[in-house]
């Protein structure tokens, strides 16, 4: 506080309602006027009676106060969000906060608060809202002024300055700088299996010949714009400045793809690091389609088609054999009540348009020739996938693995007498622990070492096979196949030795998980990213990145070798999370594209501006805050021109300029509290009730001569 001060003043305490006062000098004025109307030769003197008594029913006094002065109140604002990071601007903050910092301290009239602007995810640089909450308990008498150290970048300008006083901006610059930026105009999260998708994307340079807002066609020429889909060039051509330009990208396969373009520099241009801009597109199937056919009416079969008529992205078609050919009673073809089998439009003409095709019991009576067969078993090798769910027609010489289908299952049943009848439960293999397909199904038996039976119910009977290729997941207690999945070609095929997991469906003593194995079997034959048994996947979410790898293999996860978008690369252990996944995570803050290898192996992750406010508009400028600044009395400041320096610290005068050539002011407000007050009586009773006695009595004399 600065040292007290002493101030006296005149103030009136009136006995009296004013009004009342008021009427009493009107009174007055129009005796005296009558007075001097008839020339009386005491009307002067009467004058002054009337005076000294309506002085004295005003309560004049001397009020003596003695006032402290308080030190006024200024705002130092350190911008800390993500823009100021770019080249040397946060350096020139810190000798910026230091020197004016160190000035005000010299200044004992003034207390100067520094506060600092948080990077502000996606809602940009909220620099005024951190000095509206600063405001909250500072008050206005006291507030001196803003002084604000930042590039110009801000996102909530208001209309005035806070407080009403003056707004100084101290840029983190040169001057005015340029900028080219990417801009993704739109880009859809989600794209179909097999179509294309469409970006749009516009280069723009910002700060190019005046150019503020983007739109500088013609201004500094054509940019080369460089796309490349996950990791590999894709698209590379010359693409005019502030045009919208359309991307076709074909989507190929389910999954994450990741799509990065990038822009050529700008001569000058302050940063590159919004010439990049990353998206990632998700590829989904639509309307996966099945071919299911039933061999035989069977407790299982309606099994199959809850399940698939539960799936929303599944568009089933279903056949049951209800009447095999030599069951033929020579009964007219328009008399029957079932359709015809349309076999060769399904299994010649349409068979390329099925993802998924399921034989329930099937056998081989002829309904279906050989040649038709070997389409199926085409159709595998292709790229589509075939599941069986076997019974006793699987054995005997109409077994399906007797024709052209055995060239691609996972094996066929063994010689003789292939059926075997008996209660067991389903044991999960070893390999079965750490398969997508079978991992932590429920009731399953727990793993080794561990050990323990499966608490799911039992089945009654089985196909013994023979021998097996691909990948076993179900077997009996004493090791034998019962679930096998296996790669042919381009395709997947999957063989259910059993037709009894009906019996889950049902509760059968305590049933069983049907519904997510034969999910995740169908899934798997469709080669759906998330149940690929041996995989390398990354993602990027809330800045982290999250690098899973599955493997059916149970030797040690090992480790990754990791790129950032800068393409600094740096080895990651993994840690493994559960039998047949093992995980890292680490900061992604860089944005851009992340690559993960191993070995033979990459995925791609998309990491996005944290702050894509604050990146699309890298330059520091006066062009946003500076007018407000200017309106408030203050002004606006290069830190990196004039040799480098900060300018000096002064006081003003509330109402005067608040910004020089090398200086900048907070205002004085001259607030203060009153600690002491002191009353003088200038007219008391005892003197003014005599000065009008006297007063009356002269004039009494005067007018008596």
């Amino acid at each position: 506080m600065r040292p007290e001060q002493v101030i006296a003043a005149l103030r009136f305490d009136p006995l009296l309602p004013v009004w009342l006062l008021a009427a009493l000098g009107a009174i007055a004025l129009a005796v005296v006027a009558l007075g001097i109307w008839r020339r009386g030769s005491g009307t002067w003197l009467r004058l002054g009676a009337f005076a000294a008594l309506l002085l004295w029913l005003s309560g004049p006094r001397l009020v003596q106060e003695t006032r402290q002065s308080l030190r006024d109140i200024g705002l130092l604002v350190v911008d800390q969000s993500a823009s100021m990071q770019v080249g040397d601007r946060a350096a020139l903050a810190s000798r910026a906060r230091q020197a004016i910092e160190a000035d005000a301290g010299k200044l004992h009239d003034l207390e100067l608060r520094t506060v600092t602007v948080p990077e502000g995810g996606n809602a940009g640089t909220r620099l005024f809202t951190t000095v509206d909450k600063a405001l909250a308990d500072i008050p206005r008498s006291r507030f001196a002024g803003t002084i604000a150290i930042t590039d110009g970048q801000i996102h909530d300008i208001p209309k005035t300055a806070p407080g009403g006083a003056p707004l100084n901006l101290l840029l983190a610059a040169r001057g005015e700088e340029t900028d080219r930026r990417l801009r993704v105009i739109e880009a859809p999260g989600y794209g179909i299996v097999g179509r294309s998708v469409t970006l749009r994307v516009a280069v723009d340079d910002l700060g190019v010949n005046g150019g503020t807002n983007g739109d500088t066609r013609g201004h500094a020429g054509p940019a080369t714009l460089t796309v490349r889909r996950d990791g590999q060039p894709f698209i590379t051509e010359s693409v005019p400045v502030g045009v919208e330009q359309r991307i076709e990208v074909p989507i190929t396969r389910a999954g994450p793809t990741v799509i990065d373009m990038t822009a050529s520099p700008l001569a000058g241009e302050v940063s590159q690091l919004n010439n990049r801009a990353v998206v990632e597109i998700n590829g989904v199937r639509d309307r996966l389609r099945v071919l299911l056919i039933s061999g035989e009416p069977h407790p299982g079969e309606r099994t199959w088609r809850r399940l698939l008529k539960a799936d929303p992205s599944v568009d089933l078609v279903h056949f049951t054999i209800l009447r095999p050919p030599e069951k033929d009673d020579r009964t007219p073809l328009n008399e029957l009540a079932l359709i015809a089998f349309p076999v060769r439009e399904l299994f010649v003409d349409k068979i390329g348009e099925f993802d998924l095709i399921i034989l329930d019991r099937y056998q081989n009576r002829g309904l279906l020739p050989i040649p038709y067969l070997a389409n199926i078993a085409n159709r595998v090798r292709q790229g589509g996938a075939l599941l069986m769910s076997v019974g006793p027609e699987f054995t005997g010489i109409t077994s399906l693995a007797s024709t052209p289908l055995g060239s691609v299952l996972p094996g066929g049943p063994a010689r003789g007498n292939a059926v075997v009848d008996g209660a067991f439960r389903p044991y999960v293999s070893d390999l079965g622990q750490r398969h997508p397909v079978t991992e932590g199904l429920a009731g399953a038996n727990p793993p080794a070492p561990n050990g323990g039976a499966p608490s799911w119910g039992p089945w009654y009977q089985r196909i013994q096979p023979g021998p097996m290729d691909g990948e076993v997941l179900l077997q009996t207690p004493d090791g034998q196949p019962l679930l096998a999945l296996n790669r042919v070609g381009q395709g997947r095929t999957a063989l259910l030795l059993s037709d009894q997991i009906w019996l889950w469906s049902r509760g059968h003593q305590g049933g069983g998980p049907q519904a997510e194995l034969l999910r995740r079997i169908a899934h798997w034959l469709m080669q759906e990213p998330e149940l690929e048994e041996n995989a390398l996947t990354a993602h990027v979410v809330d800045g982290k990145l999250t690098i899973e790898r599955r493997s059916t293999d149970a030797a040690p996860p090992g480790s990754v070798v990791v790129t950032d978008p800068d393409g600094k690369a740096m080895t990651v252990p993994l840690h493994e999370q559960h039998p047949g996944s093992a995980i890292a995570t680490l900061p992604a803050a860089v944005p851009g594209v992340w690559k993960v290898s191993q070995g033979a192996e990459s995925a791609y992750a998309a990491a996005g501006a944290a702050n894509p406010p604050e990146l699309a508009d890298l330059r520091a400028t006066a062009t946003l805050a500076g007018p407000l600044a200017r309106s408030s009395g203050g002004g606006v400041h290069w830190l990196a021109g004039n040799g480098n320096d900060v300018p000096d610290l002064r006081r003003v005068e509330e109402g005067a300029g608040a910004s020089g050539s090398a200086w900048i002011g907070l205002a004085r407000r001259h607030d203060h509290v009153v600690t002491g007050v002191a009353a003088l009586e200038l007219l008391p009773s005892w003197l003014s009730l005599p000065i009008i006695a006297a007063f009356l009595v002269l004039a009494w004399r005067r007018e008596g001569q």
